[in-house]
């Protein structure tokens, strides 16, 4: 049977009012702990904020419903003021009772409300207050559950070093928030030696006109590469101004911090779009289920709740507001808090009373529950660290109109990296090539900042430089030794280093002037950094810095050759010098009288005629040099100079042959002229590059006239000024750096010839801006390829083709024949020898006959003295067996005879001289003033007196 409807509906209500009952009595069951929320509630931050805290209260009581404890929020609106922050803090304290608070929101209001949170030790727990010069060094109260700013910092710097930007503007907004992250950046920079020349600082108050007055002073800075670091407010103005001044176009590069890159969402398609091209950084969310889940259950409500709103996503945070509620809960539940008061000082009234607040009874307890607790959230692994959320993962975004495209990641492990699923251990790396590639300001995939690279345009040398242009699409083409030196320099840097090569021309592609010319362009910020055969000179090293040079440095002199010196009928003069010949005769000379005087009294060869004694004495001194003499000399003084003289004619005999010889044999290219005061003295016209400083160096420091001076371009113009000739009008000489005369050699080596000294240079090097960071850099890397001897000979073989077949021209100068200074010693040495042995003889004589002269008339003059000295010495010396022993005639007997010649056969030849003493023909004339015979050998005369 049916039972009644009116019977079913009583028991039905009544079932559900005792479930509704039983509910209400468990929600009553539960302790009820008031936490104060501070929230700007009109700003993008704590619109979301409120709602994700409510979410957050909701959902972990629906997940925790046997929990004792339930949080009581209650929320205040500080109006982003510091006042209304501290005094919504101090009303929650005072008349709630707060257990703990969430907020605030800015920096510059965390820092009064962390004095207060310390004072009544309640916990202020912080999801948004990013400043890293707020901590819990300055409160142990103070919590913050979201990143701090200085974590990002290793991440930008990975960013800027990734990049090879060695320049950097920071942009950040004079507030706590924004001063508080540029000394971590600076320290950044300083390590990867990236210099900020300047630092963009924006106060809140400026208007839109003082904003543009900045940008357009970085403009005219010519600084390209800036970092923003200021809230989504200040910034999007920022954006909207430099994209009307033009610096977001092709050639800058724009880097954003976190807090800017997580509030894009809500900044308006016209900020966006005047962002493509921007970088930015922010904090990698892992996805889940759950994630997804609130955030489509959250844009339902929000959308609902209010539906003025222009935030669309959810950012990170919401996300960490969330969370920090569950972190709350969590805490209060596990550490057994229960509603309790202030223990007050006092029995004050005052609702603004800071004395009068006292302090929480749970807030220690409550406070180390929180930094204990660990779970995960929403946003990832909720860890807290010294009181702040411990960093992790930052992606790296490339802005695209409304678009966010991710092109990798940084994570403090292993660096930059394309994306986060990589197995195994990897090196940390800042290389580029780990990310995807952005697209830039001005929709180009060019990367910005790429240097300014002037390059000279020459007429002539073109193997060191070579500008052309494409005749497809008109863009110059750049080629040459410099050129190839500097790209490969470039590889070798530890970083990327963009760049792209400017002709220094005017508007007809002509060159627009000279080399000094050129660096001027680098002092007015026209180039970046000039590449060409550049020398290195102290003048231009005052308005550029000059790299480490690449090239070996010098000026020489050029000059014509004259013809073959073989087919001189007097060459054989050439191995000496006319110095040398000269002093070699005298020394003959003077010998072979020393010689005579030593020998004359003893020795029969050296008397006679004086015409005979005459031609003995030279033909024994220059017949030394070429065989031994048959002429025998009896004065031990005669031999002792005899052999000191040998020596000597046989040291000056054998570098004659050698000399000689290598002039016959090896073909020596003589020069027209080898002193350059002799060029200038002689008023001759030298010649010098084009547009080179070598013309400065021939006035002021060789004193040439600037009217005798000549320029020219190519190495066929050098030969043709050589080779008319100093009356053709031509040149004596060209004056150039060593690189260009070895090229020019290497084309005409036969005909020209370098001489002279070299006048140091430091050869060619890159020049840069005064204090350019890239210098060091560049120099090091200059160092590396340099030495690599390998890759220096390719790229001299690719510009200047094989090796010259050209000798050494330095070998090749003639000397002008052995010089007097190469034997000075030896004849001070046969002088020295020959005058003590003269000295010694002349005062033995003397000694022994100047008495007897003087006894022979005391009133004779002096000059007939020694005039009767004289006579008494040209007789012969009756006490010398050798004039008696020996025979008085003397054959002319060849060195090759007498290196034969034995004993016995000289004994013979002796005899035989003795036997023909009456034939009359003697040599060694007798006594002409004693006609007695002489006694035989056996019994000598006794010594006669005059």
């Amino acid at each position: 049977m049916a039972i009644p409807k009116q019977k079913l509906t009583l028991p039905f209500f009544t079932l559900l009012l005792v479930n509704m009952w039983s509910k209400q009595m468990v929600i009553m069951a539960m302790e009820s702990i008031p936490i104060g929320v501070v929230l700007d509630l009109n700003s993008t931050v704590g619109e979301m904020a409120a709602s994700c805290i409510s979410m957050a209260v909701s959902d972990f009581y629906a997940v925790n419903a046997d929990f004792k404890t339930r949080l009581a929020p209650f929320t205040r609106d500080s109006s982003s003021d510091v006042v209304a922050a501290t005094s919504s803090v101090l009303d929650l304290m005072k008349n709630e009772q707060v257990h703990a608070i969430i907020g605030p929101q800015k920096s510059s209001q965390a820092k009064f409300v962390i004095e207060l949170g310390g004072k009544a030790e309640v916990p202020i727990v912080s999801f948004a207050a990013t400043s890293p010069t707020l901590s819990a060094t300055q409160s142990k109260y103070f919590v913050r559950t979201a990143q701090d700013d200085s974590s990002q910092v290793k991440a930008i710097a990975s960013i800027v070093q990734a990049y090879g930007w060695r320049e950097i503007v920071p942009i950040y907004e004079d507030t706590e928030y924004g001063n508080g992250l540029v000394p971590f950046l600076l320290d950044a920079f300083q390590e990867i030696d990236t210099r900020v020349p300047y630092r963009s600082r924006i106060p809140l108050y400026f208007n839109d006109t003082q904003i543009m007055r900045e940008l357009n002073k970085l403009k005219a800075m010519q600084k390209s590469i800036f970092l923003v670091h200021m809230s989504a407010s200040l910034g999007s103005r920022l954006f909207l101004l430099a994209k009307d001044a033009g610096m977001m176009s092709e050639g800058y590069a724009w880097l954003v911090t976190a807090g800017l890159s997580t509030l894009l969402d809500p900044l308006g398609s016209e900020v966006m779009d005047s962002m493509r091209g921007v970088l930015g950084i922010k904090p990698h969310i892992p996805t889940s289920k759950k994630l997804e889940s609130f955030k489509s259950r959250w844009s339902k409500n929000f959308t609902i709740s209010k539906p003025q709103s222009k935030i669309n996503e959810l950012n990170h945070f919401g996300l960490w507001a969330y969370d920090t509620v569950w972190a709350i809960a969590m805490a209060v539940e596990k550490a057994g808090i229960v509603r309790s008061r202030y223990v007050k000082p006092n029995t004050s009234e005052s609702t603004v009373d800071i004395a009068a607040l006292g302090k929480s009874e749970t807030g220690p307890r409550l406070l180390s529950s929180i930094l204990s607790t660990r779970f995960q959230g929403l946003s990832g692994d909720f860890h807290l660290a010294g009181g702040e959320r411990v960093p992790s993962t930052f992606e790296i975004l490339n802005l695209i109109g409304k678009a966010e495209r991710v092109i990798g990641y940084w994570t403090p492990e292993r660096g930059l990296s394309r994306n986060l699923n990589a197995n195994g251990k990897i090196a940390y790396s800042t290389s580029k090539n780990k990310l995807k590639e952005p697209i830039w300001p001005g929709d180009t995939t060019q990367q910005p900042k790429r240097l300014r690279i002037g390059v000279p345009l020459k007429t002539g040398f073109n193997e060191f430089i070579k500008v052309e242009w494409n005749p497809e699409d008109d863009k110059p083409v750049v080629s040459g030794f410099t050129r190839d030196v500097f790209v490969s320099v470039v590889e070798a840097l530890p970083f990327p280093l963009p760049y792209e090569f400017i002709p220094f021309v005017n508007k007809s592609k002509q060159s627009a002037g000279t080399y000094n010319e050129l660096l001027d362009q680098i002092k007015l910020k026209n180039f970046d950094a000039a590449v060409g055969d550049i020398t290195i000179i102290a003048n231009r090293s005052t308005y550029v810095d000059f790299t480490l040079p690449f090239s070996e440095s010098g000026i020489r002199m050029v000059v014509l050759t004259k013809r073959d010196e073989r087919e001189n009928m007097w060459i054989f003069l050439k191995p000496l010098s006319p110095e040398l010949w000269l002093t070699t005769g005298i020394a003959f000379i003077f010998t072979g009288l020393v010689v005579w005087v030593l020998e004359h009294r003893e020795n029969k060869v050296f008397r006679g005629k004086p015409a005979q004694q005459l031609g003995t004495t030279l033909w024994f001194s220059f017949s030394t040099l070429f065989f031994a003499h048959r002429e025998k000399v009896v004065n031990n003084w005669t031999r002792f100079v005899l052999i000191i003289w040998i020596f000597v004619v046989l040291i000056i005999s054998q570098s004659y042959t050698a000399s000689l010889a290598s002039i016959l044999t090896v073909k020596r290219l003589q020069p027209t002229f080898v002193d350059v005061k002799e060029i200038r003295k002689n008023g001759y016209f030298v010649g010098h590059q084009k547009n080179s400083f070598v013309k400065d160096f021939l006035v002021k420091q060789l004193n040439f006239n600037d009217t005798m001076l000549r320029e020219y371009s190519t190495p066929e113009e050098y030969h043709d000024a050589l080779s008319n000739g100093i009356h053709n009008g031509g040149v004596a000489a060209i004056f150039a750096e060593i690189p260009y005369i070895k090229l020019f050699l290497a084309k005409y080596c036969s005909k020209f010839q370098m001489v002279g000294p070299t006048y140091k240079t430091d050869g060619f090097g890159f020049a840069f801006p005064l204090g350019s960071p890239l210098v060091p850099y560049i120099s090091r890397a200059i160092l590396n390829v340099t030495q690599d001897k390998d890759k220096m000979e390719e790229i001299e073989r690719r510009n200047f083709g094989g090796e010259t077949t050209c000798l050494d021209q330095a070998a090749m100068v003639p000397s002008g024949g052995l010089g007097l200074p190469s034997f000075g010693g030896l004849f001070i040495i046969t002088g020295v020898a020959s005058m003590s042995a003269l000295l010694i003889y002349v005062t033995k004589f003397l000694y022994i006959h100047w008495p007897a002269s003087n006894t022979l008339d005391q009133e004779r003059s002096f000059y007939m003295r020694v005039l009767e000295l004289a006579k008494h010495f040209d007789k012969e010396d009756p006490s010398a067996h050798h004039l008696n022993g020996a025979g008085t005639r003397v054959h002319p007997v060849p060195i090759v005879e007498i290196v034969g010649a034995s004993p016995d056969i000289d004994d013979a030849r002796s005899h035989s001289r003795t036997s023909s003493e009456g034939s009359g023909d003697i040599i060694g004339d007798q006594d002409h003033d004693n006609h007695t015979p002489r006694s035989s050998a056996a019994n000598p005369e006794p010594p006669h007196t005059p």
